[in-house]
């Protein structure tokens, strides 16, 4: 599990409904976005990230980053937000018996029956990217705030202003009226980092403001579960809750990517968001506040192994199509449910993740051409690009096992499944088990999933699927089309044991 890294303590008047909120002091955020579509890619701003570099630089093997430091440190800032929840009266424990029935009434004597604030405290990091007072951060870090404080390295403090926020890419920009000239970090490039670069984190953890932490760069573009845009750099320089929104600089004095996310209990696991993730947004969120994405309209997934031998792909690269939302600019193109997008406007797809990237790089309302794989058949089509919307995201039953070997337990679909899960009556057939370490459990199929379509033929029933089964060469590999929850997506299932 990966948690976002905001520290927080508690301050609060009396009227909490436990008495185990007197004992709170750190929390650590943990925050989870849900895939989907969208970005536009604007050329960076002016004067935003553009200071004068760093004049020292380590050399491979540095014995000291202290002119480094020197140099970075004061465009570090830490950010303490306050945000406000309410909470009911005291309620009295019930059950209690004497003495503990005295000493609750001792101890909350003087507290307020009556609602009351909570106030909660957090604490992050930032860096200051232009001399106009913008901060970039973390979305978490000032997510909810009702109130924003910025220090700067030498104690001044200033009330913050949220310019905008970005929750997919965890990403927010601050501005500050700062009555002193501002350090100003510049933005570097993070595709031209390498594994084995040494970096820099600097940051406020557990609110021990400038500190600072070496190591390398770990790996490149980790996938940690946040969002469609897990590319994390991972660094073993120490980060820790409060450094949440700080720069990861490289040894040439720029920002390389802004900390994120830990993984909790390990040692030299941490992860940042690559400023060139970051660089694009930053004009949106300076002139709306928010960050316009495009979108295409489909539910896409990358092409495993067994996906590319019961398709009969010659290798995995693109995004198969596991669904078509009605309406959409991939409807009006013609992209069916079971193409694989290869290449979109000019450019090749190399999978799920790197179609959504290369969707949200597209402006709302520019042409593309995209070229899809049909049957083995390369077809060329041509899209708009859309906007994506900020709200996206009983009978006689038949039971039985379809297969054995397989470990599957399947149901016909009855009106009132179907109207659960959207579907037309006799739509499908919904998965009531799965036995642990069978061949349907090694494919990822899940209870409640419904098959829809066992190689590319439409089921409807528990007989249709057991036929499509037993048609199929024993040996051979089920395409099977599975809708879960609201999107769809294809499972290719072995048939060997």
């Amino acid at each position: 599990m990966v948690h976002r890294m905001r520290q927080s303590s508690v301050n609060r008047r009396f009227g909490a409904t436990s008495v185990a909120a007197v004992a709170l002091s750190f929390l650590v955020i943990g925050l989870g976005v849900a895939p989907d579509l969208y970005g536009t890619r604007p050329a960076a701003a002016q004067g935003l990230g553009t200071g004068t570099p760093a004049s020292t630089v380590a050399p491979a093997n540095p014995r000291s980053f202290a002119d480094l430091v020197k140099t970075l440190g004061p465009t570090v800032v830490n950010i303490k937000v306050t945000t406000v929840q309410k909470v009911g009266a005291f309620q009295w424990p019930q059950g209690l018996e004497e003495p503990f029935t005295n000493f609750f009434k001792r101890f909350f004597r003087e507290m307020p029956q009556r609602p009351e604030d909570f106030h909660t405290q957090g604490a992050g990091s930032g860096v200051i990217i232009s001399q106009e007072g913008y901060i970039l951060t973390n979305n978490h870090v000032v997510e909810d705030a009702k109130e924003v404080t910025v220090t700067l390295a030498n104690n001044q403090e200033y009330r913050a202003q949220i310019v905008g926020r970005d929750s997919k890419t965890d990403l927010a920009l601050l501005n500050i009226d700062a009555t002193q000239p501002l350090p100003v970090a510049t933005l570097g490039d993070s595709d031209h980092l390498k594994i084995g670069d040494w970096v820099l984190a600097i940051g406020n953890p557990f609110g021990l403001s400038n500190t600072v932490t070496a190591g390398i760069v770990s790996a490149k573009g980790r996938v940690i579960g946040a969002g469609p845009y897990d590319n994390f750099i991972q660094t073993d320089a120490s980060i820790n809750p409060g450094n949440s929104g700080g720069p990861l600089f490289n040894v040439k004095g720029e920002v390389v990517g802004i900390n994120t996310a830990i993984i909790p209990f390990g040692q030299g696991i941490g992860f940042a968001i690559p400023i060139n993730t970051a660089k694009p947004l930053i004009p949106q969120l300076v002139a709306t506040g928010e960050v316009t994405r495009g979108y295409l309209g489909v539910s896409i997934q990358s092409i495993t192994a067994e996906l590319a031998r019961a398709l009969e792909l010659k290798d995995r690269k693109g995004a198969l199509v596991g669904d078509v939302v009605s309406g959409s600019p991939a409807e009006e193109a013609g992209i069916r449910r079971g193409d694989v997008i290869v290449t979109f406007n000019n450019t090749a797809v190399k999978d799920s993740r790197d179609l959504a990237s290369l969707v949200a790089q597209t402006p709302v309302g520019q042409q593309v051409t995209v070229i899809i794989l049909r049957d083995g058949v390369e077809r060329e089509l041509s899209l708009t690009v859309g906007k994506l919307s900020s709200g996206t995201a009983k009978t006689e039953e038949s039971r039985s096992p379809a297969h054995g070997k397989l470990g599957l337990l399947l149901q016909d679909v009855n009106p009132q499944m179907a109207g659960q899960r959207g579907l037309t009556a006799n739509h499908g057939v919904v998965v009531v088990g799965v036995q642990p370490g069978s061949p349907a459990d090694r494919a990822g199929i899940h209870k409640g999933d419904v098959i829809l379509e066992v190689n590319h033929q439409p089921v409807n029933s528990v007989t249709e699927v057991k036929g499509a089964i037993t048609k199929a060469n024993d040996e051979g590999t089920l395409l099977l089309l599975v809708k879960r929850e609201r999107g769809s997506f294809f499972i290719a299932l072995e048939k060997k044991a």
